[in-house]
């Protein structure tokens, strides 16, 4: 072997070790950026992370604050956390704030609103470069909510123990009113420092068969809405231009559905009212399910869907909960297209959405964008964030809202929706009886409408589920009277 080849082979582990070294540099700073900038936030983040924890709770967390009222606020801990959240009202707020946890993570304005109410939203940059340099103790936003503590306390106590959900909304401004799920919980149980204590509280609300963590009026497992959702299919109707209030349909006592031996029924099990033909108007107010099947026929599908569009079905939304979307079917045969004329088969609702839909009819056929923060101000008091109200769609004209109030105020005044009546105000409403498509399962009853009374109006949404079914009118004796609590609630507020 020549020197130069001896040179040459002393020279080959050297380059193997140098291009290993090259690798595992390469591997390192990969790994490396990987962690610092693209998994910074997931681990930032994760529960386990033990100093994110320490961290959050060493920052006096923002007050979330209903009519100058903190429902939601933070107090020193003599614990390492230094922090203590605290819930003054307990399950009257709990749909709304949600709660903060230890390692559970957060839910309702407790989440969604995390950034603000820790002072690490991009609007608070200044606010916190200020206090470090000041060597001021880090602390968060409040947030000032927009829902009316009357309301509030009218929905939950309307509700009760029964399961269901109230919403009201201002129809002129998109701003939540009122958002109350039952059952409910304790959102203090969440804000203890014992974080085996918080998971366990955490298991047995998750495996409650009651669902008391579900927020009810947003999301869930969503409502069937029955004959409240016979407003869309009368909105779908007088924004064809092929009918009006008097348009007239057949009577008869019951309705065989095509292809199949399925009968559709009025509630009264008789016809819709006393003449040989009833009226569209007629049919809204004394809730005739013949009528509006009849109407969905001649429609169609695609009319219907794309008036359902109109008032949000489908649509993303946050409030800046996250709301989930409505749902009018795809794919319908000929008796399933009927059933949904009177909101059975497979139509699903959020009571938001049917409350959105009464506030359109209210507000002139202009439906806003549903918001539940008024604004959030810095611990020096500055405005950090101040929504303003949005217009979301314009589902139906005015005309057609202006047909449909008339209809509904008819409703309340001589028709199934009598028991909204509030004196002195206009009151229209709708109520609604629907089947969940489990034999022998308690119905979902419905009300929704809205309130006027001078420069004042609000919209609501009320789904009760009994725990079992009532012979009855039971709408009207059970849903409306809670709707008119609210509307009142509001209205005298």
């Amino acid at each position: 072997m020549t020197s130069a080849e001896r040179e040459q082979s002393m020279r080959r582990p050297i380059r193997r070790v140098s291009m290993l070294l090259m690798v595992m540099f390469v591997a390192l700073f990969g790994s490396s950026t990987m962690i610092q900038a693209v998994q910074a936030d997931a681990l930032h983040t994760d529960a386990r992370n033990t100093r994110t924890l320490l961290d959050s709770f060493s920052v006096e967390r923002g007050s979330i604050v209903v009519d100058g009222v903190p429902v939601a606020l933070s107090t020193p801990s003599d614990d390492e956390f230094e922090w203590q959240r605290q819930y003054p009202l307990g399950s009257l707020y709990a749909s709304v704030t949600g709660y903060n946890t230890l390692g559970q993570g957060n839910s309702g304005i407790e989440e969604a609103m995390n950034a603000e109410l820790t002072g690490t939203a991009n609007s608070q940059f200044l606010e916190q470069v200020l206090a470090t340099l000041t060597g001021q103790d880090p602390s968060g936003a409040s947030v000032e909510l927009t829902i009316d503590s009357a309301a509030q306390q009218a929905a939950a106590e309307g509700l009760g123990d029964r399961e269901g959900a109230v919403i009201a909304i201002d129809p002129e401004t998109g701003d939540v009113l009122a958002m109350h799920s039952s059952p409910t919980f304790d959102p203090n149980a969440f804000a203890s420092h014992d974080i085996a204590g918080v998971r366990e509280v955490y298991d047995r609300l998750l495996n409650d068969p009651g669902d008391p963590l579900v927020n009810r009026t947003i999301a869930g497992d969503l409502y069937f809405p029955g004959s409240v959702f016979k407003l869309i299919t009368a909105a779908a109707a007088l924004e064809s231009g092929r009918y009006t209030l008097q348009s007239e349909f057949e009577n008869p006592v019951e309705l065989q559905l095509p292809q199949s031996t399925a009968v559709v029924r009025n509630a009264t099990r008789g016809p819709c009212g006393p003449d040989e033909t009833a009226t569209l108007e007629t049919a809204i107010v004394l809730s005739c399910n013949i009528q509006f099947a009849l109407l969905a026929q001649e429609l169609g599908a695609d009319a219907l869907r794309q008036q359902a569009e109109a008032f949000g079905f489908g649509q993303e939304l946050e409030i800046p909960l996250r709301v989930t979307p409505s749902q009018y079917p795809a794919q319908l045969d000929e008796p399933s297209l009927m059933l949904t004329g009177f909101g059975q088969f497979d139509v699903r609702v959020t009571p938001l959405q049917m409350a959105m839909v009464s506030a359109a009819i209210n507000n002139d056929g202009t439906m806003l964008r549903p918001q539940m923060v008024d604004r959030v101000l810095a611990p020096n008091l500055d405005v950090v964030d101040d929504p303003e109200a949005e217009i979301l769609a314009n589902p139906i004209s005015a005309a057609t809202a202006t047909a449909l109030r008339g209809a509904m105020e008819r409703g309340v005044t001589e028709g199934l929706a009598s028991n909204a009546a509030v004196p002195g105000a206009t009151v229209g409403g709708k109520t609604g009886t629907a089947e969940t498509g489990e034999r022998g399962e308690p119905f979902n009853l419905w009300f929704t409408g809205y309130g006027e009374l001078g420069e004042r109006s609000v919209a609501v949404a009320v789904v009760v589920v009994p725990s079992e079914n009532i012979v009855g009118d039971t709408s009207n004796v059970i849903a409306a009277p809670i709707g008119r609590a609210v509307i009142e609630a509001v209205l005298n507020s």
